[in-house]
């Protein structure tokens, strides 16, 4: 499955309920303020780079440049552009969006 998380970390608890929900093998895919939960060395990095041991994460690059954040990003965290994101949703079967 391909879950979407489009709120901050920071703000809201909608990521945390996304990686509880997550099974193994689906991936995560940060859009709008939910790219904040892909910077490194934040309140939510450990609880990201947690979760990348079982789920793939994704930050989508247009919003990470929108925020001036680009370079801030967790290693191992795979930024994509919109024709990943397409990608992503022709992968994976089912789709569940956390708003």
């Amino acid at each position: 499955m391909l879950h979407t998380v489009n709120k901050s970390p920071f703000e809201r608890n909608t990521l945390k309920g996304c990686l509880a929900h997550a099974k193994p093998g689906s991936a995560v895919l940060l859009i709008e303020d939910g790219v904040y939960a892909a910077l490194a060395g934040t309140t939510a990095s450990a609880m990201v780079q947690e979760a990348m041991t079982q789920v793939s994460v994704y930050a989508l690059a247009p919003d990470l440049e929108a925020r001036g954040v680009a370079k801030r990003v967790i290693d191992g965290i795979k930024v994509i552009d919109y024709a990943g994101f397409v990608d992503l949703v022709v992968e994976h079967p089912s789709t569940q969006s956390w708003l």
